[in-house]
C-alpha cells in the first residue's frame, strides 16, 4: 500500500494559491483515475484507487499546512505505511515556476509542511514531487506573501501541463521507477493549455 499526500491549506480562500499546488496536483491525479477525494477521516480528505496492482490512498490534510504531519502520521500509523512508501507533493520556492523535480529524501528546504512531516514521522526518507513556484518578482515582497498569493493570469495558462508532468512522476514512483526521476528537472511551463482554475 502507498500513501500520496498533497500539501496545502484547507478552505476556499487558499484553494487557488501557490501553496496549494499539492492539493491541485492530487485533483488532477484523481481526475485522471476517475476517483474522488471526498472521504472525511481524522483531519483529512482521502480518496482510494488501485495502480500497478497496489492499493493507493490519496490524502489532503485538513490541518493548516504547518501541521500537515499530524494528519499524515495518523493515517500512516493507522494503515501501517512506512515513510518510504509515502509520496509527498508540494510547492517549492527554490525551483523556478513550472519546474517539476523529485527528491528521494532530505531536509525540508524551508517548506513548513515538509518540516511538519519530518517532525511527526521522525523521518526524512519519503520521496517528494516538488513543483516550482519561484521567488517573488519584487524583492520587497515577503516569501510568505508570494506562496500564499494567487497565480498570475500567465501562470494559470501554464498550470495544466505542470499538473500532468507531476502526475506522470507520481505514477513512475508508484511503478518503482523513482531513480529515473531523481536529478531530473522537467520544465513544463513552456506549454500552454486551458485550465479550469
Amino acid at each position: 500500500m502507498r500513501l500520496i499526500v498533497g500539501l496545502g491549506n484547507p478552505g476556499d480562500s487558499y484553494s487557488k494559491t501557490r501553496h496549494n499546488l499539492g492539493f491541485l496536483v492530487l485533483d488532477c491525479l484523481a481526475k485522471r483515475h476517475n476517483i474522488s477525494i471526498d472521504i472525511k477521516k481524522k483531519k483529512s480528505l482521502i480518496g482510494k484507487m488501485r495502480f500497478n496492482n497496489k492499493k493507493i490512498i490519496i490524502l489532503k490534510p485538513q490541518t493548516f499546512i504547518n501541521l500537515s504531519g499530524e494528519a499524515v502520521l495518523y493515517m500512516a500509523s493507522f494503515l501501517r505505511i512506512q515513510p518510504q512508501n509515502i509520496i509527498v507533493v508540494c510547492d517549492d520556492a527554490n525551483l523556478e515556476f513550472g519546474n517539476v523535480s523529485v527528491k528521494k529524501y532530505g531536509s525540508s528546504g524551508g517548506h513548513n509542511g515538509v518540516k511538519s512531516l519530518i517532525k511527526f514521522l521522525k523521518a526524512d526518507d519519503f520521496p517528494r514531487v516538488r513543483i516550482g513556484i519561484g521567488r517573488p518578482v519584487s524583492t520587497q515582497m515577503p516569501l510568505e506573501s508570494h506562496v500564499l498569493g494567487s497565480f498570475s493570469k500567465d501562470e494559470i495558462r501554464k498550470l495544466t501541463p505542470i499538473f500532468e508532468t507531476a502526475c506522470d512522476m507520481i505514477e513512475k514512483i508508484l511503478c518503482g521507477d523513482i531513480d529515473s526521476c531523481i536529478d531530473t528537472v522537467v520544465d513544463s511551463s513552456q506549454k500552454e493549455l486551458s485550465t479550469s482554475l
